[in-house]
């Protein structure tokens, strides 16, 4: 079950008698929370932590009837920590010893939920593990510990295009504009992460007033993007502007910026611009279009950016470019270089 369907059954207050919500998004997860907490009255709602509480304890007061309320919801956290512990269930021997503990542990909530307590959802929270990499394993068992319960949401991270999208629709919610450039931006610095883009749109909508909101008051007001001033440099550099590329260069050494960050920005610009040489695209459209059917990351501003940088430079040059970059990162290894100097000097053999 995805969360847009649970919520729809919130909304047509179809209540499963139980839910467990799996995964490690926190934005989905309050949204989730918050219109639970909309259909029952404040006094009518119980938290039950697992790593202070058994399981069992949890199910006696799902059981036990309300004498003020005749609907109830019971929020159940760290949900993982009710799973058998030991070595055959840390190696994973499910239908061994681990397989009969799982079972035998978890089943005062299947018995249970044989027969629920009418008006009563329980919500069990699972959100220490991801579904990628070595976490996967570990929610393969909290699946099958919680087998008895009917309804899982599996909150997954937004991926950059769905985080991007949400990024327009939450700044329309909060009443201002915001330019895409800047909403491109905001993505990128914040990694994705729905919960704090939707933090940072709060307070953006506090400041935008009436105004469209810019690159530059991402880079002054959301602390993680600071690296503004790096996608500067990588853009005047595509463009083969020394002048501009200097100012940037200077603005990130006072402001004591990880100058190798700037460097990997660039490396992936060029190697970009290369491969979108290579395969004949001729604008920003089919640039974008080709890297997102190899499953790459990409937005318009992204696009432009390379579709430029392809455009200033032959495809010796920029073989030459990446050349520059692996010889500038050697250097900025060096025993105590001056990032500055390196950097400057890499900027003026660039842009001759």
């Amino acid at each position: 079950m995805t969360p847009a369907q649970l919520l729809a059954r919130i909304r047509k207050r179809s209540l499963p008698p139980a839910a467990l919500l799996l995964g490690p998004e926190a934005y989905e997860r309050r949204r989730l929370k918050e219109a639970l907490l909309a259909t029952v009255p404040e006094n009518a709602v119980t938290q039950h932590d697992l790593t202070e509480q058994s399981l069992a304890e949890v199910v006696d007061d799902a059981r036990a009837l309300s004498l003020f309320t005749t609907e109830r919801l019971i929020w159940v956290v760290n949900a993982e920590a009710a799973l058998p512990r030991g070595r055959a269930a840390e190696e994973g021997h499910e239908e061994d010893s681990a397989g009969g503990a799982s079972a035998a542990g978890a089943a005062p909530l299947a018995a249970y939920l044989k027969d629920p307590s009418p008006g009563v959802t329980l919500i069990f929270e699972a959100m220490r593990f991801d579904f990628e990499g070595d976490d996967k394993r570990k929610q393969e068992r909290v699946r099958k510990f919680y087998a008895s319960v009917q309804e899982v949401v599996e909150l997954r991270r937004f991926g950059p295009r769905e985080a991007r999208q949400e990024t327009d629709t939450l700044a329309l919610r909060a009443g201002f504009r915001l330019d895409p450039a800047a909403a491109d931006l905001l993505v990128e610095a914040l990694g994705a992460d729905i919960a704090r883009i939707a933090v940072e749109i709060e307070k953006l909508s506090l400041y935008a007033g009436n105004r469209v909101v810019g690159v530059d008051d991402i880079g002054a007001l959301v602390p993680d993007a600071r690296s503004t001033t790096i996608f500067a440099l990588v853009g005047a550099l595509g463009r083969r502007d020394r002048a501009r590329s200097l100012e940037f260069l200077d603005t990130l050494a006072r402001e004591g910026e990880y100058l190798p960050l700037a460097l990997a920005f660039l490396s992936t610009q060029f190697r970009m611009a290369l491969v979108a040489r290579e395969a004949g695209l001729k604008n920003a459209q089919q640039i974008l279009g080709y890297f997102q059917r190899l499953g790459v990351a990409m937005w318009p501003s992204r696009a432009e950016q390379i579709q430029q940088t392809a455009a200033k430079f032959a495809s010796p040059q920029l073989e030459r470019a990446i050349k520059l970059i692996f010889e500038t990162d050697r250097g900025l290894r060096d025993t105590r270089p001056d990032d500055r100097i390196v950097m400057e000097q890499f900027v003026l053999k660039l842009t001759a």
